[in-house]
């Protein structure tokens, strides 16, 4: 299928230090494409000059959109911002940090146009990373394509590109609780892997933090499987039965063998264990009555203070007259 507008979406959270070498970098991919493109970038409530300077480019260059939100509503709901606003039939979404290559997009575009509805960009290796956050992230990827109730695929983020087919289907799914690469999961469709190696960032430091990544990953979990239901009930199942064995053998010694009955130490293993059992299943269950909660005030996912196109052919016609 031939692309005739690709959207490259840039969410962006006080980016202004890489703001300049991406554009830079994006000039140059832009030149092996053989389609016309759309750099449309998402203002995520940044605090800095951000947007200002996304402003100062759209000056420069009639094939910049701007998305500015009204606040910080959240990488995620960012995403889906732009998959809403995006004017092209395909869509590749990167990182304004440079982590990932905007020099892999051509080749992503190949496959979308041999009939791939999401091209996903697999990191063969991450530089610029602690052990800790590649171990953490490597563990927690496993485990949600394991667990999820659709195959989530590992090693991968938010860098991969979507044709017509599969935009029309992201834009469909308006759940509060969003987590993108589930998302991204859920639509199925014809997939492709292309790997590459993930660079340090270019300029900055994440956004993310431990909390923020941490809350990120029990979203994933909760939205896209029920296990952990299912494991509590498993672990009141089982508590019930060795309850029920530890009474007999309790009440065997006792008649038979007249053995006196364990008072406080074994008492208190009990409540504790019985009381932290009760408190890991509330606090399962209180997980998926927030998202439900959430779900049902059906809030919009994000609000616009200004959406401002890029300049079409028709504009620039108007423009020169």
């Amino acid at each position: 299928m031939k692309t005739n507008l690709l959207t490259v979406l840039v969410p962006v959270y006080n980016e202004e230090e890489c703001l300049h070498s991406l554009y830079d970098r994006l000039q140059k991919m832009m030149v092996r494409l053989p389609c016309e493109v759309e750099l449309l970038f998402v203002n995520d409530g940044s605090t800095d000059r951000s947007l200002e300077l996304v402003r100062f480019l759209q000056q420069r260059d009639t094939r910049i959109s701007c998305v500015d939100l009204s606040r910080n509503f959240g990488k995620e709901r960012a995403l889906s911002a732009g998959i809403d606003y995006a004017q092209g039939d395909a869509l590749v979404i990167i990182d304004a940090d440079l982590q990932d290559p905007p020099e892999l997009i051509p080749r992503m575009l190949e496959e979308i146009e041999n009939g791939y509805d999401d091209v996903y960009a697999c990191r063969s290796s991450r530089q610029g990373e602690t052990w800790f956050k590649r171990w953490t992230s490597k563990v927690y990827y496993r485990w949600l394509h394991h667990l999820s109730d659709i195959p989530v695929q590992v090693d991968t983020g938010d860098f991969r590109m979507f044709s017509a087919k599969a935009l029309r289907a992201l834009r469909r799914l308006k759940e509060s609780e969003r987590n993108m690469k589930g998302l991204f999961s859920y639509i199925g469709m014809r997939k492709k892997a292309v790997y590459y190696d993930r660079d340090p960032r270019v300029a900055g430091a994440t956004k993310w933090s431990f909390w923020k990544l941490f809350d990120l990953a029990i979203k994933g979990l909760t939205s896209f499987s029920v296990l952990p239901l299912r494991f509590v009930s498993f672990l009141g199942g089982i508590v019930s039965v060795a309850a029920f064995v530890f009474l007999l053998v309790v009440v065997c010694k006792a008649v038979f063998y007249g053995d006196p009955v364990a008072g406080y130490p074994s008492l208190m293993a009990v409540q504790l264990f019985l009381g932290g059992s009760i408190l890991l299943a509330l606090g399962v269950i209180g997980e998926y009555l927030g998202i439900v909660y959430n779900e049902t005030k059906r809030r919009p996912v994000y609000y616009v203070n200004e959406y401002a196109p890029m300049q079409t052919a028709e504009d620039k016609d108007k423009g020169n007259m």
